[in-house]
This record gives C-alpha cells, structure tokens and sequence, in this order.
C-alpha cells in the first residue's frame, strides 16, 4: 500500500518568482545557474554576463 493513498495534491497559487542576486537589482532572475548538486544562483538578463563571468575563471577538475 502506497503513501500517498489519501493525499490530496499541493499546488502552489501562481509561479514561483525568483529576484535576481545581483547586490541592489530588484528584477525577475529568469537566468538559473547551478554548478554541480549547488544550490542555483538567480540573475536578470543585466546581470547575466557577471555571473558567467566570475564562474569561468575557476579551474574545472
């Protein structure tokens, strides 16, 4: 017998909206990024390029 016998689903009351992470922008971060199992990080278009950026520059193993 199953858990879920009786569970009712959840649903969330509109889509998640994630800002982005950029120190004082207040826009929609419609760019994830995760590297590996990371938690993702959120950037706006403007602030895209920066995060790219900054995460290039680290060796890869």
């Amino acid at each position: 017998m199953g858990d879920e016998l009786g569970a009712k689903p959840h649903y969330e009351t509109g889509p998640y909206v994630h800002c982005c992470e950029h120190p004082g922008c207040t826009k929609w971060g419609s760019f994830g990024f995760a590297v590996g199992r990371d938690e993702p990080h959120w950037f706006c278009s403007e602030h895209r390029a920066e995060w790219n950026s900054r995460h290039e520059a680290q060796p890869r193993h």
